[in-house]
């Protein structure tokens, strides 16, 4: 494997047994990953829940182990190194990792010990990571009474308490208001500055868009999509035109109709809309009202946008992500 990535995967599988009516059925939760991830960069996972994220996510952190694949953290082996990769990374998942009836200086100080360190030490580190995402005002108060943006600056600092090189990231501002949303972005931009690898998984489109260098698009198991957010937009080429019709069959026909007249075939269907794309979508907009209104064709809505994320998982998958349910 390429020694330029602190992160790669080759063909990386992970299935589960379910048992359906008393028969046991294998699903693959992850088909077959292959990426890598730039040492400082920060690389995002883009998807709907039950997409593999978050199973990604486990086994990079070893709590999960692979099927079959190969993996390297940091240099070491997947399967065989965990320890070391333990070492090198922290990890917070979406639920996060406190204990509700301890303070927030007492959780630090135990994962820290976890870690190894000696009484004194943990607690200077927990001083530290206090100071560092402004904690100062609730830290001595049990993490039960925490608001939703104080536990999760918790969770953040719970994962940074070994001074790890990688940080996995799953969900990291799932749930939160704008404002602590805001605040974990500009935290997360920091730790980038600082040197820190830090993989995150969201289904939010903006937090992919405006943090990450990379996103992987991940749908069912596999990448359908990666680069940075800018050049997967661009790939698309074109404004968005989006149509929504009275049913189905209105939109397929509608669609039929596009493509004859604009000589593409870059039109997609799902349900009653309708996804055109095409260049100079400003103008060509009025000439599609007058197609519609010619052929008694009408659009409960018409919208036009510039490519967007959600637009690149169109592409890839046939449906937005926000049709998902994603919780």
């Amino acid at each position: 494997m390429a020694e330029q990535f602190i992160i790669e995967t080759k063909d990386l599988k992970k299935n589960f047994v379910s048992k359906v009516k008393g028969k046991k059925k294998i699903v693959e939760a992850v088909k077959g990953i292959n990426l890598g991830v730039r040492k400082g960069e920060i690389y995002g996972f883009l998807g709907p829940n039950g997409a593999g994220k978050s199973t990604t996510q486990k086994m990079f952190a070893t709590i999960l182990l692979p099927t079959s694949g190969e993996a390297r953290i940091n240099g070491y082996d997947l399967v065989k190194q965990q320890q070391q990769i333990r070492q090198s990374i922290g990890y917070v998942s979406q639920s996060g990792g406190t204990d509700s009836m301890s303070t927030g200086i007492e959780n630090l100080v135990l994962q820290a010990q976890l870690y190894g360190l000696d009484v004194m030490t943990a607690k200077k580190r927990a001083a530290e990571f206090i100071e560092r995402f402004q904690m100062d005002s609730f830290a001595d108060r049990v993490a039960l009474s925490f608001s939703g943006g104080q536990k999760r600056r918790l969770d953040l600092a719970l994962g940074m308490i070994n001074h790890p090189q990688i940080l996995l990231l799953d969900e990291p501002t799932a749930g939160l208001d704008p404002q602590s949303r805001a605040y974990l972005w500009e935290e997360i931009r920091k730790l980038k500055k600082n040197g820190i690898t830090i993989l995150l998984t969201t289904h939010y489109l903006d937090e992919a868009d405006k943090l990450c260098n990379t996103v992987s698009i991940i749908d069912n198991g596999v990448i359908v999509a990666s680069g940075a957010p800018d050049k997967l937009k661009s790939d698309i080429g074109a404004d968005a035109i989006l149509l929504e019709f009275a049913d189905s069959q209105v939109a397929q026909g509608s669609k039929e109709m596009l493509e004859k007249e604009f000589q593409t075939n870059r039109i997609q269907v799902k349900g009653n809309t309708v996804l055109l794309y095409i260049s100079g979508g400003d103008r060509a907009l009025p000439s599609i009202l007058r197609l519609l209104d010619t052929n008694s064709l009408e659009a409960r809505s018409i919208s036009m946008s510039k490519p967007s994320l959600d637009d690149v998982f169109f592409k890839y998958t046939g449906r937005k992500l926000r049709e998902d349910d994603i919780g």
